[in-house]
């Protein structure tokens, strides 16, 4: 089971020291990760998405990375609402399944606002208190969903496709 863990501030500067602080917790076990990023909104509303250099280890494999690109994409840059392909429709479809519903999204959407940006963590482990304890210094407002080992595999599989 992995937790999908979102943190907003309305500080860029505070969200890229969060971020990094994050990378610590990894590096002392006190999370693993499959995904990070630090999703910042400009004062023109355009989204830009940070990821922790390829010199850190953050994905586990292919996979997960694929999972994390996904969950990502889906949950901060695919419109709430809107018009969108088949594929991409039952990718949706699924992540709802697994927690990350359109009311999910929007509370993110609402942390995202211009000059704003979040800290996005997917761990498949986290010591809730260690972390806890680490992140309070930043503040923030938190959001936070489980996905399901099965759904994940099941997620997985999908993104995979048809062999």
């Amino acid at each position: 089971m992995s937790e999908l863990i979102v943190i907003g501030y309305d500080d860029t500067s505070v969200a890229k020291k969060a971020f990094k602080a994050v990378q610590e917790l990894q590096k002392n076990h006190v999370v693993d990760l499959n995904g990070l990023a630090v999703v910042s909104v400009d004062e023109d509303g355009e989204t830009h998405v940070d990821t922790p250099a390829k010199s850190e280890k953050v994905a586990v494999s292919a996979t997960a990375g694929a999972l994390w690109g996904m969950v990502l994409g889906i949950v901060i840059l695919t419109p709430a609402v809107g018009v969108v392909g088949a594929a991409v429709g039952g990718l949706i479809g699924k992540l709802s399944q697994m927690g990350i519903d359109n009311d999910f999204r929007r509370k993110v959407d609402s942390l995202l606002k211009p000059g704003s940006a979040a800290v996005v963590i997917m761990a498949t482990k986290v010591t809730e208190d260690k972390f806890a304890a680490a992140m309070q210094s930043f503040g923030g407002t938190l959001l936070k969903t489980s996905l399901a080992e099965e759904d994940e595999k099941a997620l997985a599989e999908q993104l995979a496709g048809p062999e």
